[in-house]
Parts: structure tokens; sequence; C-alpha cells
């Protein structure tokens, strides 16, 4: 995904699973000694389904194949507790997905819908590609003129970018027919399309699609486990989570998501969408600034190849539902609460899409310390994972720690190297910015050991002793990422 520094938070006023699998390992013999599992020997270098979810999602009434299972759930730990339910786990939300006829092949689905019962509290996080899609302009503008909305419509295939006016007026005509569905006005509805660029959406297939859609728009985890595999692409898993945070005792909120994400993604947003809910009663100019700070710590800080997106969105709305006081004290401890809680959902969900990274066997996490602030912790970090050079090392299972202190030197943060530390999976590698001596086999089994369960390669860089501290997460870099977009459809 693109940058979403600068976040873009607006101020108050598909190619099918078997698409990405590799040749058998049979035909490529020097990877032999890479020691997959068996069932990922015979289909692909990604043993996906070690940690993947089994999630309920089939209705009779519902059209569309649904058959891809859900990624683990990463939210990091904290005074919160995982529920079921994702973007319907808030009080006040419905949504769906299923099958409009708008890939170009398969019956997976493709169209989703989530939907507020009253208006919602809306915040946005866009692209900052100068190309960015007609779904993008039309949804900026909208937030720019009211705080509130009641619908997102998402739509998989056509990505409706490099479309000039046309592809506009296309965002115009699916607004237009949620309104007329839902009976609500055009401006309530918010939009997000993903597929190839430069191709508008099937709209006749997409205008048939939106009564359906919302005729049976439901409350149910499975409603929004639907909506959650209807706006994934080249994802081999749907992304989902939800949670529910104490803000203060006796007063109980809930926070869910769902995301799509596999490929074109680089902080700040990586190819991603998302649509987050909330119940908690939030004023509009409070909850963008969460959800700013919640972005700038979790979208923008995951990487899988380094290019930006034209289509990057990251919607929030929170309906309120909860009740209580309304929370308008960003320093409040309610307002803190809620704000680490919403950080740890979109945290989790970022995390889940670099875990589908394309062609990816190992989720990368590299944390820093020891930064004069923050920030330059999280540049650091970034830089890490998104090293070609050190992705490609931990894809061929070398502890190649010399990748790592160079993408770090080069991110632009100034430090002294006499201060480095390096430790991959808890094992020293480097300190006092001398290179150690080190059990090469252990650490190179440590990530064949992580990418046999496609587990999480842990990568700690200490810079200083500074406060600053910073996270951010990538995948491998494999021969897998190269033959699935050498084969992806234009």
């Amino acid at each position: 995904m693109a940058a979403l520094s600068a976040c873009t938070v607006l101020a108050l006023p598909a190619a099918a699973a078997a698409d990405r699998r590799a040749p058998p390992l049979a035909a490529r013999p020097h990877l032999a000694g890479c020691a997959l599992p068996a069932a990922a020997r015979s289909k692909s270098l990604r043993p996906r389904q070690t940690q993947a979810r089994s999630v309920r999602v089939a209705a009779a009434d519902i059209p569309g194949d649904f058959s891809i299972p859900a990624a683990p759930i990463l939210i990091p730990a904290g005074p919160w507790k995982e529920i079921d339910g994702c973007v319907c786990a808030p009080k006040g939300f419905k949504a769906q997905g299923m099958y409009g006829g708008l890939r170009a092949k398969g019956t997976k689905a493709d169209i989703a819908l989530v939907v507020a019962d009253e208006p919602a509290v809306a915040a946005g996080v866009f692209t900052l590609n100068v190309m960015c899609a007609a779904p993008v302009t039309y949804c900026k503008e909208v937030l720019a003129k009211q705080d509130k909305v009641r619908a997102c419509l998402v739509n998989a295939g056509q990505a409706n970018a490099a479309t000039g006016e046309l592809g506009y007026a296309d965002s115009l005509a699916s607004a237009e027919a949620v309104a007329t569905a839902l009976g609500v006005s055009p401006d309530d509805v918010l939009l997000q399309s993903t597929g190839v660029i430069g191709r508008r959406i099937k709209m006749e297939a997409l205008l048939d699609a939106v009564p359906k859609l919302a005729a049976t728009l439901g409350s149910g985890a499975e409603d929004a486990h639907r909506a959650a595999v209807a706006i994934t692409t080249t994802d081999l898993v749907s992304k989902s989570a939800a949670l529910e945070v104490e803000l203060s005792p006796g007063r109980t909120v809930r926070l869910g998501g769902i995301a799509k994400g596999s490929g074109m993604i680089h902080p700040n947003m990586a190819t991603m969408l998302s649509v987050v809910t909330c119940d908690a009663p939030v004023t509009p100019e409070v909850w963008r600034g969460m959800f700013k700070r919640g972005a700038v710590n979790s979208f923008n800080q995951i990487t899988v190849d380094g290019d930006t997106s034209t289509n990057d969105t990251v919607i929030g709305l929170t309906s309120g539902a909860a009740g209580g006081a309304e929370i308008s004290d960003t320093a409040s401890p309610e307002a803190q609460r809620l704000q680490a809680a919403l950080t740890a959902l979109l945290q989790g969900l970022a995390k889940s899409i670099a875990w589908d990274g394309e062609g990816a066997t190992v989720l990368i996490e590299c944390e820093v310390l020891g930064a004069a602030d923050d920030a330059a912790a999280n540049k650091v970090a970034k830089s890490v994972v998104g090293s070609s050079l050190a992705k490609s090392a931990i894809f061929g299972h070398d502890p190649n720690w010399g990748r790592i202190a160079a993408a770090a030197g080069y991110s632009g943060v100034q430090y002294d190297q006499a201060a480095v530390r390096i430790q991959l999976g808890g094992m020293l590698l480097m300190d006092k910015g001398q290179p150690l001596e080190f059990d090469a086999k252990a650490a190179s089994a440590y990530l064949r050991g992580r990418a046999d369960v496609h587990g999480t390669v842990n990568i700690q860089v200490t810079i200083g002793d500074g406060p600053g501290r910073g996270m951010a997460w990538g995948c491998d870099l494999s021969y897998d990422y190269v033959k699935i977009n050498a084969e992806y459809t234009t």
C-alpha cells in the first residue's frame, strides 16, 4: 500500500487462490532442502493453511464461492478480548457479501456492503498516489463536507482507477444505487474498489447486485465474514477481527474490521482496503484523530513489495450505539483506552495483510528500540522489513544480519553505529556495532522452522538509548511473488 503518511485523514467541516500456486517442488530441485510440509510440496511454496482459520460463511440464499479460509488473528495482547463477528460485532451495523458477476472468472464473492443502522461518525485514510482511483476521490469529497455516513460499498474485480470522468461517473452511479436500495442520500454512501487498474466497474452487474445485497443484509458473524471474503482479490485468506474493551468500570465497547490486501503493499498504506466499525460514541474530531494515529502505527507500517496502490482506503465508522457519554477529549482515560484498542485492531488487520503477502512463507516483525522518538524508530523498522535483500535472505533461511544492518542504516535516521544491536529470534548477532560469533545453523533452522508453519520471524534492532520504539511488518520475498505478478492479468 502506498504511504498513508500525512494520512490524508480528512479535516472536519482478482485472482482465485489457484492462480497463486507455484509449480510443484518436484519441478524445482534447487528447493529440495527447504523442508516444507507435505501439503505445501504438492501445491506451493506457501504452507498457508497451518495457521489459517475456518469460518462459517455458506448460505443457500447467498450466491457466491466463500471457500477461502481466514487469516490468523494477530491482534497484539492487551486489556481487550478477541470476539467473533468482525464488522458486525459492534452494535448498530449490518453487512453482507455475495457474488455479483464482477470478477473476470470464477464465482468467488465480489461485492460487499457494510451499513450502519443510523448515521455513523466517519473517518477515512487514503492513498497518496497521485493516480488515485475514482472512489478515493469520491470518498474524500463526501467526508470533506459531512461528519456522518450510513454505508460503505466495496467491489472486487475492477479498480476503477485511471478511468477518467467515466470512472468517476460510475462511482456516482454506484452510490446512487446503494442510496436507492437503502432509502438514504447518495452522500451517505462511501465506496471502495479493488482489481485491475484501468478497468471501469462492470456497472450492469453492480447495479443488478446492489438491491439483492441490500435485501440480504444481516448482523450475524456469518454475514460479516461473507463481506470479508467478497472484498479479496489475490488474497489467499480473508482478513477480519473484532475485540471488546472496557473503557471504564461497567462501560464496554466493541470494535471490528475487515480488510483485503496481499500485493502492491507498501507504507503508508499498502494495496489495501479496510472497513472498521465501532460502537463507542465519539465526536467526529476525536474519532478522526484517533483513526489517523491508529493508521500511522498499523497500515502505514506494513510492506510487501514497495508498490503504492491507487486505491488504498481505510474507512472507520462509529455508531455510538454502545451508549454512554460522548468521548470528546483525547486526553481522557476513556479516549486513551479506546485509542489503544483501535490501534491494536488496526495492527491485527495490517499484520494479517503482511502475513498473506503474495508468495510469502513468513511474516516478518521488526522492532526498533533506542531511537530519538517513535517516528524515527518506525522509519528504521519500515526500512528493514522493506529491504528486498533482507526479505530474500529470510526466504532462503540465511541469517544474513548484514542486510538488516544495511537497511537500518539507509533509513534516513541518524544514529551512532557503535550502539547498534541486532537480534534474530532472540539470538544476538551484533552488539555495540560489532559482529558476534553465533550458531549460524541454529539461526537458519529458526528461519526454516518459521517458514514451515508460516509463522513470524522476529527481528529486534537497537540503535541507541533513546525512548523511541517502533514496529513494522512485512514478509519474505520468494520465487512465487515473481510468478504471481508475472501472470497477473492486464
